[in-house]
């Protein structure tokens, strides 16, 4: 155990609400609140003597001078479960942690609610379109808040607070293009160049502007699978977003019927697929550890992910993610070229689809997605 525990997340994931939920008991000061964020800046020292220890601290961030304060103190206490800090501003959090806390915190990422916390909660949308278009935000939830209007506000809270306080972006308009254009690349290969030319800025900004949503969870970049199985893979990441609902608000879809015609449906079901498979890693505590395989003939396997052998070596599961509800047994065919490439059997070939029937085919297995098990 450490003498503090970090919990970072996109902005409005419950982060603040987990850690007092889970530590009634304990002191809660936010440095959001002005009057507070004053305090400690002017007298670090003072405040953690009025807060000494068994304290949850909201945006810790915001004063970037405490985190070494914050160290001497626990180094001088010598004690464990001091602190809990959080923040949605993850590259000033994980800065000023790596400067200060290396060694004396955990750091967990909290994302919006997962499938399964839906699911547990009787709270899961009744269709797959539907699960797309609401995504996972607490307060959408809680508060009933239509998603069209919670995502609209979301995005201009980001933009016009958290990315100025990031980065000093000279064109908020430019950026929100940049951001909405993002949206329209979900699980695509992802062209630095391309990306650029169509807003209008140059390849290193766009560099930069991938950067800053992927540190402040916007997006998150899935790597292709490191084995070299023909020498001829391709190499570029692909994009994708934390939260469908997001997604969709930023693709101008107002409902989730508008979804079942769209031409990024099987995108947004992709993506909704692999943040299941994050947010299970994360939600234990672990880094997920997943990727995807495509060769340079268009060759394709959707989602890498690993698991560890009693002997210690690392064996990988392909899984396609359909969109369609009905299956075929085209569904199966890149997995079986993957197969054959990789050595391996038909239990490491899986499909993800929407229909009801799980079952075992010659090729592996074809999952229901309200049945599967992650």
């Amino acid at each position: 155990m450490y003498p503090t525990v970090t919990i970072t997340g996109p902005r409005q994931s419950g982060k603040t609400t987990l850690a007092r939920m889970l530590l009634p008991e304990w002191n809660y000061v936010s440095l959001e609140d002005p009057e507070m964020r004053e305090f400690c800046t002017i007298d670090c020292k003072g405040f953690l003597k009025t807060y000494p220890e068994h304290t949850i601290i909201d945006e810790a961030q915001r004063v970037p001078a405490l985190f070494s304060y914050l160290q001497t103190h626990i180094d001088l206490a010598g004690e464990k479960g001091m602190y809990v800090l959080t923040g949605s501003q993850n590259l000033n959090m994980m800065e000023a942690i790596s400067q200060s806390l290396a060694g004396r915190t955990s750091v967990l990422k909290l994302l919006p609610f997962s499938y399964e916390e839906q699911k547990n909660a009787n709270i899961l949308p009744d269709t797959v379109e539907e699960q797309i278009f609401k995504g996972g935000y607490p307060r959408i939830f809680d508060a009933h808040i239509p998603p069209e209007q919670f995502y609209r506000d979301y995005t201009n809270l980001y933009v016009e607070r958290d990315v100025r306080q990031l980065k000093n972006i000279g064109n908020l308009e430019t950026f929100t293009r940049f951001v909405k254009l993002c949206a329209g690349r979900i699980g695509q290969l992802l062209n630095y160049q391309n990306l650029a030319d169509d807003c209008g800025i140059g390849a290193t900004t766009a560099k930069e502007w991938i950067s800053l949503l992927e540190t402040s969870f916007i997006i998150y970049i899935l790597k292709p699978d490191y084995r070299n199985y023909t020498k001829r893979i391709i190499k570029s990441p692909k994009l994708y977003f934390t939260d469908t609902g997001l997604a969709c608000s930023l693709l101008e879809i107002q409902n989730a019927e508008q979804l079942k015609s769209h031409y990024l449906r099987g995108n947004l079901f992709e993506n909704l697929a692999i943040n299941r498979f994050r947010a299970a890693s994360y939600n234990s505590g672990k880094e997920p550890n997943l990727s995807f395989w495509r060769d340079k003939n268009g060759i394709e396997i959707d989602l890498i992910t690993n698991n560890i052998s009693l002997e210690g070596k690392e064996l990988p599961t392909a899984w396609e993610i359909k969109a369609g509800s009905t299956y075929s047994p085209d569904y199966f065919k890149n997995l079986k070229h993957w197969a054959r490439l990789a050595n391996a059997g038909e239990d490491f070939c899986k499909v993800i689809y929407t229909g009801e029937t799980t079952m075992q085919t010659q090729y592996g297995e074809l999952a229901s997605w309200e049945k599967l098990k992650i």
